[in-house]
């Protein structure tokens, strides 16, 4: 095992043996804040992660990853007791021809012979290591399998080819459809049932890559012909994974202003990577994050970059609209943050969960070895902890520079995520209230992520009178768990 695993294990062992959280002389005055857990605000489906672009692959061992580094791969990113415990798994439907590495292969490779003719359908079982991952999933606990197209066929698109924008030829419309379909059918006959499907990413960019262009308009059009389909198949129609979160803005504004269309359309996902993800989309339906990652071009596994000497370079503005540049694990924390609390998103999932090279992943997969970045922890701390199905509350620090959300699960769990993001400790001071959730005296777990924990155990906290005192050292991620 490795040695950053190492610690973090370490850490919740010794957590019986820590004493109960107490202030500290060095912090701040203690500052007055609120959580009210009657006053219910989003609810959560969950956070997640993709390994499509045979990314998946390479976990299941492609490049060398022992058998016994993948399953400590697959429990860092699904067990819920010693990992993130994530509940969405993102998968990418193949529009390529080949299985060339980075490409994702299509269940329909060639041209039947037109939108009518019979389909030519093609199955491996393998889908680029997708399946055993999603089967893997699935045994973890997973129940939210979001399939997502990059692109449909080239011989499907204007430009011929599955890379490089070009749009959807209308006459093709149906044929998609049933193609999507029958993705998810092919992963229900291994076992796995696609809860969730999308039929375009990033439509507002043409990539080298796989990509299909959408206007907000073509969107709409393309939503009235396929959303039927996939509504008889049982699953829900997402759109549109914008690229930018006031791109997707647009999608989402489109889509409402047609009755036909909005009524196809569960959940509408967009992406920060353009603009961030810090105001609601305009939409009564749920909203996810559905793919993000910070920018730059180095793995790095820290915690907190902001005073070394040049680590600054990369802007990132996606994700929450962060401070310039960062993509250390409080660059993911803030993210999560504003996305929950000013967009109001229901999901949250980010990009590679494990990846090779200069990866901005959770997870370095290296040959036969793995590394781990404190990112990885910065999503896990709400992700363990806040389950699908839980109620975002009102939750507000009180503090300069320390930002709060809170949840309450179905269980009846109440989680405080606290980050402060001063550069001093500050001892706070929450009043709880709210029906059930809030009020009278209760216990619980505090948990600690920064430079020197990586979501460790580090006390108890108490709750008196319906008051929460909780020590928040400089730039860390606390998480509070109430019974």
């Amino acid at each position: 095992m490795i040695t950053s695993v190492r610690t973090a294990l370490v850490g919740a062992l010794a957590a019986a043996l820590l004493p109960l959280i107490t202030p500290s002389a060095a912090a701040e005055p203690l500052r007055g804040g609120t959580v009210d857990f009657g006053r219910h605000l989003q609810p959560i489906d969950g956070f997640g992660f993709s390994q499509a672009f045979q990314r998946a692959d390479l976990m299941h061992g492609a490049q060398g990853l022992t058998p016994e580094h993948q399953r400590e791969v697959l429990d860092l990113l699904l067990n819920r007791t010693t990992g993130a415990g994530l509940s969405i798994l993102r998968l990418g439907i193949g529009s390529s021809s080949d299985e060339v590495y980075d490409h994702m292969k299509s269940i329909q490779p060639t041209d039947p012979g037109g939108p009518d003719a019979p389909p030519r359908y093609e199955w491996d079982g393998d889908d680029g290591g997708q399946v055993w991952l999603a089967k893997e999933a699935r045994r973890y606990g997973v129940k939210r399998f979001y399939a997502d197209a990059w692109s449909a066929p080239g011989y499907m698109k204007t430009n011929g080819t599955d890379a490089n924008g070009g749009t959807l030829k209308a006459e093709w419309r149906r044929a998609y459809a049933d193609y999507l379909v029958q993705y998810a059918k092919f992963y229900r006959q291994e076992g796995v049932r696609i809860t969730d499907l999308g039929f375009t990413n990033e439509p507002d960019l043409a990539t080298s890559y796989a990509s299909m262009r959408f206007t907000p308009e073509q969107a709409v059009e393309v939503i009235k012909a396929i959303g039927p389909t996939v509504r008889r198949a049982g699953i829900n129609l997402l759109c549109c994974d914008a690229a930018g979160w006031d791109e997707q803005a647009a999608f989402s504004a489109a889509i409402e202003a047609d009755s036909t269309a909005a009524d196809q359309v569960a959940v509408h996902t967009g992406h920060p990577y353009v603009t961030p993800s810090d105001q609601p989309l305009p939409t009564s339906r749920r909203t996810w994050m559905s793919e993000w990652s910070p920018n730059g071009t180095t793995w790095n596994e820290a915690w907190d970059d902001q005073n070394k000497a040049g680590a600054r370079s990369a802007s990132v503005e996606g994700g929450g609209g962060r401070r310039a540049g960062g993509y250390d694990g409080l660059a993911v924390a803030e993210a999560i943050h504003t996305t929950l609390a000013d967009a109001g998103a229901s999901g949250y999932v980010y990009w590679f969960g494990a990846s090779v090279g200069a990866t901005r992943g959770l997870i370095q997969l290296d040959g036969p070895d793995y590394h781990v970045s404190k990112r990885l922890w910065a999503l896990a701390a709400y992700s363990r902890f806040i389950r699908p199905g839980a109620v975002r509350v009102a939750a507000d620090s009180g503090a300069d520079g320390v930002k709060t959300t809170a949840f309450r699960n179905r269980d009846g769990r109440r989680v405080l995520e606290i980050l402060n993001t001063g550069a001093e400790p500050v001892r706070a001071d929450y009043a709880l209230r709210g029906g059930a959730g809030g009020g009278g005296d209760a216990r619980g777990a505090v948990y600690r992520t920064d430079e020197t924990h990586a979501l460790s155990r580090v006390g108890t906290a108490r709750v008196r009178d319906g008051r929460l005192a909780v020590e928040l050292p400089r730039r860390s991620l606390t998480t509070v768990v109430l019974g």
